[in-house]
């Protein structure tokens, strides 16, 4: 990729139109049985789990010319099933939005925020406003009147999960988008996170690899895959412990963790993996009860070469209110 295939051209995105969708699914003889929601994914495919129950519970899912809102509804042998969705107008470029970011640094190259918790970093389905795009847009005027190659995600260098707190870098032209970039896909930034896990991880420090790849029985997810599986990618993380104690009765852990790749839930998949899921984290606990509201995961710092002028550039994200709680209530063991 070279940096003129990162310009675009002048053009007027407003919004489009999504075609209503339809579907007309006869449950087969090997599906008898089972969930209505596991039923609709498998018949058409190429939509996750998720998305199937938002069919259900948003009431465009008859079975058998009744509208059902039950993702658990069992299915029998040659149940009929018809999904019809409304036509909707879905942004196709993100719009400036006056929302206050906690802003790390910024310069004529790119921004790093603190990103809050419960803050997606891009418009998608079903957060077409209220994003990190949408409040750097409103923040940087100069950078809401420039074209990147994405209109929906100007300028974003590498995303953090919804719930997670703590460094993001933004590039303000698409120029320095792609050396950023690069620096990104070449290993040469250091990502250094902090989080808080169940238990006792042993060792107390060690480096996870592994291949990780979608999980195919729910979209939503991601999973440790066989070595040389052609559906994963190589994913390493390591960990050290820096503290332990328990918290509301339960046994937990604080880690440092670096990323050294950049896999989607990474480091939660690998701590869950090794036996030591994020608390909070209500994709990847195993079935375990936790008050935190949320996976407690916090990317504390974030250094790479500047796109200009080549100078080692270092950030670093205090800790969350809730996430320095559970730290100062930690009982000693």
């Amino acid at each position: 990729m070279n940096e003129d295939e990162l310009m675009m051209e002048e053009t007027d995105f407003t919004v489009e139109n999504k075609e209503q969708e339809h579907y007309d699914l006869i449950v087969p003889p090997e599906y008898a049985g089972e969930r209505l929601d596991i039923v609709i994914t498998r018949l058409i495919g190429d939509i996750s789990r998720v998305r199937a129950q938002n069919f259900i519970k948003d009431g465009h899912t008859l079975v058998n010319g009744q509208i059902c809102r039950l993702p658990r509804f069992y299915m029998a042998d040659g149940d009929r099933i018809v999904i019809d969705t409304p036509a909707q107008v879905i942004p196709v470029r993100a719009e400036a939005e006056n929302i206050p970011l906690d802003v790390l640094y910024k310069d004529e190259a790119f921004i790093v925020i603190n990103k809050p918790a419960d803050m997606v970093v891009h418009p998608g389905v079903g957060n077409h406003s209220g994003t990190v795009v949408n409040a750097v847009l409103g923040l940087d005027a100069e950078m809401a009147g420039t074209e990147f190659p994405n209109p929906m995600r100007p300028g974003i260098v590498h995303r953090l999960d919804k719930d997670t707190t703590g460094c993001l870098c933004i590039a303000r032209t698409p120029k320095t988008l792609w050396k950023i970039s690069r620096s990104f896909a070449n290993r040469e930034v250091e990502k250094t996170y902090l989080a808080i896990v169940y238990g006792k991880p042993l060792p107390h420090a060690a480096v996870l690899k592994s291949n990780i790849g979608r999980n195919p029985n729910d979209r939503q997810k991601m999973m440790v895959l066989r070595d040389h599986d052609p559906n994963g990618r190589e994913a390493i993380t390591s960990y050290r412990t820096l503290r332990q104690g328990v918290w509301e009765g339960i046994p937990v852990s604080l880690l440092q963790v670096r990323l050294y790749t950049g896999r989607t839930h990474q480091i939660r998949v690998h701590m869950s993996h090794a036996g030591y899921p994020l608390i909070g984290d209500k994709l990847y606990n195993r079935g375990r009860s936790c008050p935190a509201k949320r996976q407690m995961l916090h990317a504390w710092q974030l250094a790479f070469p500047h796109p200009v002028t080549g100078e080692k550039m270092s950030f670093e994200a205090p800790l969350p209110d809730d996430f320095r709680a559970i730290i100062d209530q930690l009982k000693p063991v």
